[in-house]
């Protein structure tokens, strides 16, 4: 980036926010990481604070005492049902706005929240189609669980506070795809416990999620970029942030008909290796493209799928 600035960290423990860290770092930054739990391989250079951010008083004297010049919040329950509804709403829902308002408290004029796909609805039980595919961030969200909605919160509460600063404090939320860390190309279990292998061999795995994914360092690249443009994009701008490919070894429009019910139309223009999600907005806004996918980093590549 040719800089070094201060940069706090929201979930530096987690899955993605560990790579976040280690890029911010590699970058040449100066990482401050807030977590409720201190992490187990804690990243050399980073400064590491034990805080419950569901606690406002703390979390702002935390925050006062960094004085961060850029806030990444990663920090949230990460999967949907993995603790009662109204635990997942009330808990994402509050670190968003203590973050966000600490954040503005300690001087901090840039913040980013980290959102989620979730947010568009997919996978309702009542049935779900979006109007067209590929999704896109101007896709209507019609959240149908407590994580979605959590995480659709979030991006207001970016947007409630660009409202209120105007241009004198900057706002970004985005919405990474299924996040793959470096470790779990080598094998290591991905966030639902299945390899990326048996993720690709067996379609139902990844189709919940209509086959979207992202590589925890294209995410870091991207936020770097972010952060580097926030002062001449749209305030409160959101973004998907995913890999150029699908999560799958046939074409989208072949797959997706199985999983999403009226789809078949939606779906055709999925051809090749086209993803269900579209990061256009980060390619024409930022300038950003993502650098891996599972077909350049899978260490076990799957097995070849006969054409039907």
């Amino acid at each position: 980036m040719g800089y070094s600035e201060h940069i706090l960290v929201t979930g530096g423990s987690g899955r993605l926010g560990r790579s976040v860290v280690a890029g911010l770092l590699a970058a040449g930054h100066r990482v401050t990481s807030i977590d409720q739990h201190l992490p187990e391989a804690p990243e050399p250079g980073a400064n590491y604070l034990a805080v419950d951010l569901m606690d406002t008083e703390k979390t702002f004297e935390a925050f006062v005492s960094v004085r961060p010049e850029a806030v990444i919040s990663l920090a949230a329950i990460a999967v949907p049902f993995s603790a009662p509804e109204p635990v997942i709403l009330k808990t994402n829902a509050t670190i968003a706005h203590n973050v966000t308002a600490a954040a503005l408290a300690a001087g901090c004029r840039r913040i980013v929240l980290a959102s989620s796909p979730t947010v568009i609805g997919y996978g309702a039980p009542a049935g779900w189609l979006p109007d067209s595919f590929p999704i896109t961030e101007d896709t209507i969200p019609r959240p149908w669980n407590a994580y979605g909605l959590s995480k659709l919160v979030a991006e207001q509460v970016a947007a409630m506070f660009a409202a209120e600063y105007g241009e004198t404090a900057r706002f970004a939320s985005f919405r990474p795809c299924y996040v793959i860390a470096p470790e779990e190309w080598q094998g290591a279990p991905t966030q639902q416990g299945h390899t990326v292998t048996e993720r690709l061999e067996d379609p139902q795995l990844a189709a919940p999620s209509l086959f979207n994914y992202v590589d925890a360092r294209d995410v870091t690249d991207f936020l770097l970029l972010l952060l580097v443009k926030m002062d001449s994009i749209q305030n409160g701008s959101t973004f998907f942030v995913g890999a150029a490919d699908a999560l799958a070894t046939r074409p989208l429009s072949e797959l997706l008909p199985h999983y999403v019910p009226g789809s078949e139309t939606l779906a055709a223009g999925l051809t090749g290796a086209a993803p269900a999600f579209s990061i256009e907005r980060a390619r024409t806004v930022l300038g950003w493209e993502p650098k891996r996918s599972w077909r350049t980093e899978l260490v076990n590549q799957p097995k070849p799928v006969l054409s039907h």
